[in-house]
């Protein structure tokens, strides 16, 4: 809110025997600004290049489009290196601001236009997308080469290109890699932001329906979704790092954030069923002869010596079903639980069934799915609550624990990285979105990472908005500042205005 102050000028009658009085005020004079030059203190960003992913190409409410393309945290940044004589900043621009790739007259499925928010929540652009998925981007040289859905060593796997048709567009060959056409712009100075994020976040989005590699070295034999190994990052991440300064470019690398921070992970509550006490009674009557199956199952676990009665007891507990008067816990498939019918074959038809806990994480799409029947009109095949939720729907406990400790892995190996090279600078994103949970400040507003009204996620839950980007860049040249004696956050028009960009984008934007 503007507070606005009121001036009140008393007239007072009264009468003099003079009338030559100076009844004009002299001018007030605003504030003076001090005008302070922008000064590299000797850096070079005549060639400025980008290497990331979806982050640095700035993605967001769930595509690539041309308005975030010019939002993105490197086109704000090389707008400020301008100022002391930073060079042009190119980017592989789509062809519109629908997002999404056609092929054929025809919407790729899984490349999709951007959301927009319709006053309930996030929905897609109605539109056709006019950016082909063979088609290139124009220019002949790019300075942004931030790949939506690049993992790690994706970055730099010959071939990229054909896999990823956002590399496709601007790859200088059919065999290059996004590091090599990187490399070959000679850049002088460089980011390198957000390498890992997609090598955990496949799995955390799929609801942990892939597999912790952790100790396999061999990402040639990785599904989609699975979580990259962190010796195989740490020896990825510290060759680029080893790559792009090797000419004596300096740069700044960034920290991987804790993904499951996001409001695609802690937007829907794990209690999101309202029940009354008559329909909870029902719920729980139907589980009766499970929550016995269970009980009598480890029972006799216990008496074979299996595990101790503690042990059962603890599992008991964890897998009994019980509904109640007001918000509940949804069922879910927990592939982690004891496997009853591995064990023995008599128990075989007792699932892996629990109910959700405060530890569990479900994702956004989740929302629409929750309370939706399994069968048509019969009422007892609530999804959810009478049928289990499926891996895809939750990210357990047990997984979010995977995803957190390849992220600190990850993590460790950017911040020694940084502290042993001496041309690189550490901005430290996790920090930044662990402070945004509670609020994070940029000019007069405060940013939190609330679906749709918080302002510094897009509407797809995981990628920022186009302030939250402008916030991110003002972050960089921090870091920028502080290592290598540079004055963006004091000089004139040094760093980036909140009010100059947007959170949300309408549906006319085409």
């Amino acid at each position: 809110m503007k507070n606005y102050k009121y001036i009140g000028l008393l007239v007072l009658s009264i009468g003099f025997a003079s009338c030559d009085v100076n009844n004009e005020l002299d001018e007030i004079q605003g504030p003076q600004v001090e005008q302070i030059t922008p000064n590299a203190n000797g850096l070079d960003f005549s060639k400025y290049i980008a290497v990331g992913a979806s982050f640095t190409g700035g993605y967001l409410d769930g595509a690539l489009f041309i308005k975030g393309q010019e939002n993105s945290f490197p086109n704000i940044m090389a707008s400020k290196f301008k100022l002391v004589g930073g060079g042009d900043f190119n980017q592989p621009l789509m062809g519109d601001n629908i997002g999404g790739f056609m092929m054929g007259g025809q919407q790729i499925p899984s490349l999709l236009p951007r959301l927009y928010f319709n006053g309930a929540g996030p929905v897609r652009l109605n539109a056709t997308s006019t950016t082909s998925l063979t088609g290139r981007a124009a220019g002949t040289s790019f300075n942004n080469y931030g790949i939506p859905g690049a993992k790690s060593f994706h970055l730099t796997f010959p071939g990229y290109g054909a896999l990823n048709p956002y590399f496709g567009r601007m790859a200088s060959s059919a065999s290059a890699t996004v590091l090599g056409d990187a490399m070959a712009q000679q850049p002088t100075f460089f980011t390198l932001s957000e390498v890992g994020g997609n090598d955990v976040l496949g799995f955390a989005t799929s609801g942990g329906s892939g597999v912790d590699q952790k100790n396999n070295f061999n990402p040639a034999t990785y599904g989609p979704n699975d979580i990259t190994s962190p010796v195989v990052f740490d020896q990825v991440f510290r060759g680029m790092v080893t790559a792009m300064t090797a000419g004596g470019a300096k740069g700044v690398i960034a920290t991987v954030p804790d993904i499951t921070l996001l409001p695609y992970f802690t937007t829907v509550p794990y209690n999101p069923v309202p029940m009354n006490a008559a329909t909870a009674a029902s719920v729980n009557s139907a589980y009766a002869a499970y929550n016995g199956g269970i009980q009598q199952a480890f029972g006799v676990l216990v008496q074979l010596n299996v595990m101790t009665k503690a042990q059962a007891d603890a599992e008991v507990l964890k897998r009994t079903i019980n509904f109640k008067a007001g918000q509940n816990a949804v069922v879910i498939v927990d592939e982690h639980l004891t496997n009853l019918g591995a064990i023995n074959p008599a128990f075989a038809a007792l699932p892996q069934l629990r109910q959700t806990t405060a530890k569990d994480l479900l994702v956004l799409p989740s929302s629409s799915f929750i309370g939706t029947l399994a069968v048509p009109n019969n009422p007892a095949s609530v999804n959810g609550v009478g049928v289990a939720l499926a891996d895809q729907w939750v990210l357990t406990e047990t997984e979010l624990a995977q995803v957190q400790a390849a992220t600190a892995s990850y993590n460790a190996t950017i911040t020694s990285v940084a502290s042993s090279n001496a041309n690189v600078a550490l901005i430290d994103l996790n920090a930044i979105l662990q402070q945004a949970r509670t609020g994070i400040t940029f000019d007069q507003y405060t940013m939190t990472t609330a679906l749709v009204r918080g302002g510094l996620v897009s509407l797809d839950g995981v990628h920022l908005t186009s302030r939250g980007y402008a916030l991110m860049a003002n972050k960089i040249l921090g870091a920028i500042d502080t290592k290598f004696g540079s004055n963006f956050t004091v000089a004139t028009n040094g760093l980036a205005k909140a009010d100059d960009y947007q959170t949300n984008y309408s549906p006319t934007l085409r």
